[in-house]
């Protein structure tokens, strides 16, 4: 890869492109792009002239380049996807819980498990799967063998993550709308209010029938 190819990618980075748009435009695989991304800093330390020297270093000590500490040890393949929810807003220790998971062959994980192949906290893990199981994500088994939790991502995550959010949504209509009669709905601060509510109320439920509606498409 040349300098200019690098200087490109960070361009596009900088552009906020998918590491497939940023691959498609540059002619390349996009797990090419992946992996030169995340030996070099990640999309938020990438720099491209430091990345080419690396490259010429390493090539030189005929080494390869070493994993970066926060990549799940199931490779670069889910890269894309685990940047793409930390953008969406979630926590990164909890984004990376979820991509391995989601990337383990059985949908399953103990909390030991999981601190041993992120090399994180146990009380990091902790908190990221009470997030997940509170968003429907990940759901919590007991083992009562060996007295311990098995946290699963199974078929119906999405379903579930969908519908905890829209209900949430609806509590927040609910309310919203209370506050609105207590200012009273003749006044411009009731009818603004009641407007939102109607309108998050009416999307929510919209969201809510159309996932139950192709939830088979996850059976």
């Amino acid at each position: 890869m040349t300098q200019q190819d690098r200087e490109r990618i960070a361009s596009g980075l900088a552009d906020k492109l998918s590491y497939g748009e940023i691959a498609r435009r540059l002619d390349r695989p996009t797990s090419t792009i992946t992996r030169e991304i995340a030996r070099n800093g990640g999309p938020v330390g990438y720099r491209p002239q430091q990345a080419h020297q690396a490259t010429i270093q390493r090539a030189r000590r005929g080494t390869p380049a070493p994993p970066r500490a926060d990549t799940p040890p199931d490779g670069l393949m889910g890269e894309e996807l685990l940047e793409r929810a930390v953008r969406a807003g979630m926590p990164r220790i909890t984004a990376r819980v979820h991509h391995d998971l989601m990337l383990s062959e059985g949908g399953r994980r103990t909390a030991a498990e999981l601190t041993r192949r992120l090399k994180v906290s146990a009380a990091s893990v902790s908190v990221a799967v009470n997030y997940l199981v509170q968003q429907g994500f990940v759901r919590r088994e007991r083992d009562p063998q060996r007295r311990r939790d098995i946290y699963v991502i199974d078929d119906d995550a999405w379903y579930n993550a969908i519908m905890t959010s829209e209900r949430q949504t609806l509590e927040t209509a609910r309310a919203t709308m209370a506050v609105a009669e207590t200012y009273g709905l003749d006044s411009p601060v009731g009818q603004r209010l009641a407007k939102t509510a109607a309108y998050l109320e009416r999307v929510s439920l919209d969201i809510m029938e159309s996932a139950a509606r192709w939830r088979t498409l996850l059976t």
